[in-house]
């Protein structure tokens, strides 16, 4: 079985985003094993608790908790990147309350090893 990593860089409100996440859909309907994905620059954004997309966009939010929740993936955000976008204080990087569920803070060494068990890794 293949193994895959996805890096997701861009915001929610990137057609990108919308990409990547059915990117990862198919790729689980393929059986494919999927490590991780490791929200990092304005991807970061995608766990944001209080960002609040029109009704007629594509509800990422909902979309990547219920992945999360059924095929047990699990989502990485940057520590770093998520205190510059305001999602984290350097003084409570533990606090999550502006995170939405389903969300692990982690570095980049996270990033380093989701990548070296990987037979692929996908940046979107």
């Amino acid at each position: 079985m293949k193994k895959l990593a996805v890096i997701v860089t861009t915001p929610p409100t990137s057609p990108l985003t919308q990409t990547a996440y059915q990117f990862i859909e198919t790729a689980l309907s393929q059986s494919v094993e999927l490590l991780g994905v490791f929200f990092y620059q304005s991807g970061v954004l995608n766990a944001s608790q209080y960002l609040s997309l029109p009704n007629d966009e594509f509800p990422l939010h909902n979309k990547w908790q219920q992945l999360n929740k059924d095929h047990d993936v699990p989502f990485y955000l940057c520590s770093t990147a998520a205190e510059k976008h305001g999602l984290i204080k350097a003084e409570e990087p533990m606090c999550t309350s502006l995170i939405i569920s389903g969300f692990t803070i982690a570095g980049l060494g996270e990033l380093v090893e989701l990548s070296l068990k990987a037979d692929r890794v996908v940046q979107l």
